[in-house]
């Protein structure tokens, strides 16, 4: 049976957790320990899980078993031929034998040397008995510590369901219930949707270990990744499509019983609000909004950008990036922003280009990556990208409003400052009027302001350049400012000022001189016009009332 049938529209059953013990711990159990038992063969199976214990002295006691058990006989029904202990070995280590326990003394005075050679060859784990012990007691004794030890990993595991079920109540989302997984099972812990595309994943990584490097490693073509080196359990993902699951890796360390209970009620718990909420979009874009905000701040290195973007779904197409970040209007949830992500991804995938896109960690700041074959498509892909955000955008959020800010084509290994220039030149541009998109290598001043917004040197030197005009602009109904703006915008030309102001000369002269009287400045003067300009560049960014 594979995952995707596993199940589809209902979480998976809460299945009771295979605790068993080993033959050694069961050897050290008192009742056995007055046996004096002697390990003969296959040492190796000592630390071997027990799943069950059975008696019997009949020659085709392996029909009654399933494997797993340790069988207890005093050898009435192995045979006395060497052909037939043979073949009674052979067909107990077929089956998967925990252990044979046969007890010396009515059958066999010893161990015959053919039964013992068998056993080494199987590799299957022979104990003998030197002394009489009641087998009901050692059968008792057994299943008494397995059974103990079902419960109690049974309340381990309802204590881990009920901090999962509470963070849910709470209105906490899949990430934070995988943060609390990964946390209780002490590995990172992966949830994949049915095509074995990663969605998220959660939990700290040992130094030197990179998860994503796991995972992807776990991984094979396909999607289906092998149970061979972790934990999974199955998560539906909808009515319709194949079930995901959610993956355990031993990264961090071991894993320990807890980790199989705490995954199957992690897997419940997601699926239960995978099917309230859909979250499959938001999550694709939480995962790959946290990758770009840590390359942009720093906190992935250059040499491992490109290897971790593919293993979140980047299909490189060149040795080229090019960064974007947009700032966009209006709120929304998550999981719109993820609609919102995934409608520009498959835009721009279907015109050829492989694209990661985000959502940053600051509502309503998005970023991208997008694969470039050659610096001179640099204009080309900044339009359709401009495009199909803001037709995503309008479509998602009734807004096609976004300051869009597109970097220089970069080298991976200078993604991630690159990708910061863009994100705060995105944000710097809110303040300046509406453009296809923004290029950062024309907006460093207004930048560099944006970056200093909060300096109170900055928000002074404004107060002291601008205040007058501004204060003239609350006390009088005809504006000086916007001239004083036009003035700039237009390099300090008078003639397209009033062109831009539908002003004619002498209507203009009249303002620029209650400027110069307000502001006690000559606008001819070259040193002066460049202070005033740096003051109307930071205007926006600052509030000189402050």
């Amino acid at each position: 049976m594979t995952t995707a049938d596993a199940f589809h529209a209902s979480p998976p059953p809460l299945a009771a957790p295979a605790v068993r013990i080993t033959v050694r711990q069961a050897l050290d159990l008192p009742v056995l320990r007055r046996g004096l038992p002697d390990v003969v063969a296959g040492e190796a199976g000592l630390d071997g899980p027990i799943r069950w214990v059975h008696a019997g002295e009949v020659a085709y006691i392996a029909s009654q078993l399933r494997g797993g058990e340790l069988l207890l006989t005093t050898g009435m029904g192995i045979g006395r031929k060497a052909v037939d202990q043979r073949r009674f070995v052979a067909t107990l280590a077929d089956l998967g034998l925990a252990a044979l326990v046969i007890e010396l003394g009515s059958t066999f005075g010893e161990l015959p040397d053919a039964l013992v050679q068998a056993a080494r060859h199987h590799g299957l784990t022979l104990v003998a008995l030197t002394r009489e012990v009641p087998f009901i007691l050692v059968t008792e004794a057994i299943h008494t510590e397995i059974v103990n030890a079902q419960y109690a990993m049974l309340r381990r595991g309802d204590d881990v369901q009920q901090r999962l079920t509470e963070l849910l109540l709470a209105g906490q989302g899949i990430p934070d219930v995988l943060r609390a997984t990964a946390e209780i099972i002490g590995n990172p812990v992966f949830l994949e949707d049915g095509d074995g595309r990663l969605l998220y994943h959660a939990g700290a990584v040992t130094e030197g270990i990179d998860a994503l490097d796991a995972w992807k490693a776990s991984s094979r073509p396909g999607g289906r990744a092998p149970w061979r080196a972790g934990l999974a359990s199955p998560v539906p993902m909808g009515p319709h499509g194949p079930a995901g699951r959610l993956l355990v890796l031993p990264v961090a360390g071991p894993m320990d019983e807890i980790a199989e209970v705490a995954l199957q009620r992690a897997a419940g718990i997601v699926a239960l609000a995978l099917l309230r909420a859909r979250q499959e979009e938001e999550l694709v874009a939480r995962e790959r909004g946290n990758f770009l905000a840590d390359l942009a701040e720093g906190r992935i290195a250059g040499a491992h950008a490109e290897r971790q973007a593919v293993s979140i779904g980047f299909r490189a197409s060149g040795e080229l990036v090019l960064p974007f970040a947009a700032e966009t209007a209006g709120a929304a949830r998550d999981a719109t922003w993820g609609l919102v992500l995934r409608d520009v991804g498959n835009e721009l995938e279907a015109h050829g280009h492989s694209v990661l896109t985000g959502q940053n960690e600051r509502a309503g700041q998005l970023l991208a990556l997008v694969g470039l074959r050659e610096a001179g498509a640099r204009e080309a892909v900044a339009d359709a990208f401009a495009r199909a955000l803001r037709t995503a955008t309008d479509r998602r959020l009734g807004t096609d409003e976004a300051r869009i800010a597109v970097g220089e084509p970069t080298a991976w290994r200078d993604v991630g400052p690159a990708l910061r220039l863009a994100a705060e030149t995105a944000a710097s541009a809110v303040a300046l009027p509406p453009a296809t998109w923004h290029d950062v290598r024309t907006l460093e001043l207004q930048r560099l302001l944006w970056h200093w917004r909060d300096d109170r040197e900055l928000r002074d030197f404004v107060r002291r350049r601008l205040g007058p005009v501004l204060e003239h602009d609350r006390r009088r109904k005809h504006q000086l400012l916007p001239t004083l703006e036009a003035l700039c915008a237009g390099g300090w030309r008078k003639a397209e000022a009033a062109r831009m102001l539908h002003l004619n000369r002498q209507a203009l002269y009249n303002r620029l001189a209650r400027i110069e009287e307000l502001l006690d400045v000559d606008l001819a003067d070259p040193e002066q016009t460049l202070t005033l300009h740096l003051a109307l560049r930071a205007l926006p960014h600052v509030d000189p009332e402050a």
